[in-house]
């Protein structure tokens, strides 16, 4: 070869180096290329893989210990699968330990996908937490990568509602059914029932009302409603009806719900007495769009209860004149010694007068005034048994009232029965009606002698009493200090069964007409409106004892003397006058005597005809003193009543003799209205009388 052929050679070999160079390095560049492309393809693959909302996997089968691919694990999972299946971290977690009792049925239908390739659809419950998925499945290939990629999402709330929709459907007819029938119900309620029910819009229309209510509607007022009528329209030619009307149904369509009792009269002037009840009628909202009213006619009812209130009224009454005739024997012979001592007196002071002894005198008016507080407290304290009207509660020395009724206790229970009273040494006092309170323990210590026939011994006896907690539950009062009034006696004593019923209303073991059975049970009702309790110790054969339990009066005791101490009576100023109205002259005489002794001009009027004359004259009155009962056709305070009506403002001081406080037939009392009871001490009618001139 020659060193041409040589040289050339060697130039076609250099020139497919560089070829080879040059393709060598466009390969390069072509795979770099294409690798960067892979990369870029990658993490456009993963950012969607990780912001899909769909769950997504990848799992791939092995061999397990129940056979050939009966296992998988979850090499992939996008953040979705949690929220979708419930189940966290799932990447390297196999299916048997995830789900072991769900596991064959997951395998058979992912298994099916990676042996034949055929992707599939359907749905499935994963009992594990519950969710309801859709889920698509495909194979991966190769087959041999034994990978199914799974795609799913929660339909739990779609199959929940699809079930509810179903459940609706399935029980619509009988829903429906039982919707109508429960509207007939209701509709034949309305219809039937004895109430009125209206129900009307704003503007005083109709929107409903029953039979019932239609028919009274028109019965009252002529003329009958319908729905779609106007209220006041309807009534336009009864002017006072449809003002009454208006007025009680503006109140509910403003809102108010209320009840309230009312009188109608009919054409014929029948008159009836309805209860109302009105309430909103609101909308789906709750807004008002309305009112509605119920009506019941409770004539006979009110009547019922006036009859039951006089029954018991007079059952009362009939018990406490049991009472005071229990006391009839004792009574007449106080008073007989009493008379005696005042009439002697009298006779004595007459006497030493014509001697010309006066020395002597103050000695038997002494007597004679003492035998007549006597007389008047022991009247006093009957009226109070006797008397109907309730009265007020006060601080009550229970000591001093016991002392006080004594001797009145031992002339009603007789020398047979030994008597005997043990007071409390610094014994609390109570919060009580005293007459009440003494009612209670005549009552008792009359049960008492009635339970010895042959005599015995009787005990009243005082305590104060602290009821802990234990104590308080036992006598079934709230926890505290009280004081007890208890009276024992060494009678028959009761049986468990008769002490279950001692407090019964009309309860009693005494013989016909011997008791009214209300005495107990009275008791009672006094005790409880006391804040107290009342119990029976008793035991068959060894005697009672019953004892009252009261809630002690923390406060200062006012003790007072209510027929009055040594008062001096202020003097009247000048040209004050004072007009008395009684028809007994004696009761004259001694007040006007009183008033003139103290400076006052005294006017005298014998019944209530010639007193209205006189408050109807133009003679000065600074204070009006009258009996209650009068004759002339008016009472007292009727008197009075008219002689404001001519004298606005008219001072009057009542005086009465009877306990029930009559002052009051045409009303209470009013301001510059007071009532001093007979008898009294002049001193005290003197000091009243400044008393009430002199107040504003």
């Amino acid at each position: 070869m020659s060193p041409d052929d040589i040289a050339k050679l060697l130039d076609r070999t250099r020139a497919l180096e560089a070829e080879n160079a040059r393709l060598r390095e466009q390969v390069g560049a072509e795979r770099r290329r294409g690798e960067t492309a892979v990369n870029v393809q990658e993490q456009r693959y993963r950012a969607l893989f990780d912001a899909m909302d769909e769950g997504f996997c990848v799992i791939e089968f092995f061999d397990g210990p129940h056979g050939p691919l009966s296992d998988y694990i979850h090499v992939e999972a996008n953040a979705a699968y949690a929220a979708h299946a419930g189940i966290p971290n799932v990447v390297g977690q196999k299916l048997r330990e995830m789900v072991a009792e769900e596991a064959d049925g997951w395998v058979e239908l992912y298994g099916g996908v990676l042996r034949t390739g055929k992707p599939i659809r359907f749905q499935r419950e994963l009992v594990a937490t519950g969710r309801h998925l859709e889920l698509a499945a495909f194979r991966l290939e190769p087959p041999s990568l034994r990978q199914v990629a799974v795609l799913f999402q929660d339909i739990t709330a779609r199959k929940r509602a699809e079930a509810e929709l179903q459940r609706l459907n399935e029980t619509l007819e009988t829903r429906i059914a039982e919707t109508l029938a429960e509207r007939k119900l209701l509709a034949d309620v309305f219809e039937a029932t004895t109430a009125y029910i209206h129900v009307v819009d704003k503007d005083f229309v109709w929107r409903a009302i029953n039979r019932s209510g239609a028919q009274e509607f028109e019965r009252l007022f002529g003329v009958r409603p319908k729905v779609g009528d106007n209220m006041l329209e309807l009534l336009e030619g009864q002017p006072e009806q449809r003002e009454a009307v208006r007025a009680i149904w503006a109140r509910a369509l403003a809102g108010e719900e209320f009840v309230e009792i009312a009188a109608f009269s009919d054409p014929g002037g029948e008159v009836r007495h309805y209860e109302m009840r009105f309430s909103t009628l609101r909308d789906a909202d709750g807004a008002p769009i309305g009112a509605y009213q119920f009506v019941y006619d409770v004539t006979d009812r009110l009547a019922e209860q006036d009859r039951l209130r006089e029954t018991e009224a007079a059952l009362r009454q009939a018990q406490k004149m049991e009472a005071i005739g229990q006391l009839t024997g004792g009574i007449a012979h106080d008073f007989n010694n009493l008379l005696a001592g005042v009439s002697g007196s009298l006779e004595l002071m007459q006497t030493r007068l014509s001697q010309g002894r006066v020395h002597d005198v103050e000695r038997y008016i002494n007597v004679a005034q003492g035998a007549a507080r006597r007389a008047a407290a022991l009247t006093h304290r009957l009226l109070a048994f006797s008397r109907r009207q309730t009265l007020a509660p006060k601080p009550t020395n229970v000591n001093r009232l016991i002392h006080g009724m004594e001797d009145l206790i031992r002339r009603t229970v007789g020398p047979s029965v030994n008597f005997e009273v043990i007071g409390a040494s610094g014994l609390w006092p109570a919060l009580v009606d005293p007459s009440q309170l003494e009612n209670a323990l005549l009552n008792l210590c009359i049960n008492a002698r009635d339970a010895m026939p042959d005599g015995g011994r009787m005990v009243v006896e005082t305590a104060n009493r602290w009821l802990d907690e234990r104590a308080a539950r036992t006598h079934d009062v709230p926890i505290g200090q009280y004081l007890s009034l208890c009276v024992s006696d060494t009678g028959s004593g009761m049986t468990p069964e008769v002490m279950a019923k001692a407090f019964d209303p009309f309860f009693t073991t005494k013989p016909i007409g011997a008791g009214t059975g209300l005495g107990l049970s009275m008791i009672y009702g006094f005790a409880k409106q006391s804040g107290g309790q009342v119990r029976i110790y008793s035991e068959v054969g060894q005697g009672t004892t019953v004892c009252l339990y009261l809630p002690r009066y923390i406060g200062e005791l006012e003790e007072a003397d209510p027929l009055g101490g040594a008062i001096i009576a202020p003097r009247a100023e000048q040209g004050e006058t004072v007009l008395v109205v009684d028809d007994e002259p004696t009761v004259r005489m001694l007040v006007t005597e009183v008033l003139e002794d103290l400076g006052y001009a005294a006017i005298e009027a014998a019944d209530s005809v010639a007193g209205l004359r006189i408050l109807q004259s133009d003679v000065r009155i600074d204070l009006l003193v009258t009996d209650v009962g009068l004759p002339g056709g008016m009472n007292g305070r009727q008197m009075a009543d008219a002689g404001r009506a001519a004298r606005p403002g008219l001072k009057v001081l009542f005086i009465t003799g009877y306990a029930e406080n009559a002052a009051l037939n045409s009303g209470h009392l009013e301001p510059g209205m007071a009532v001093l009871t007979k008898p009294f001490v002049v001193d005290a009618l003197g000091a009243r009388i400044r008393e009430m001139i002199t107040s504003g």
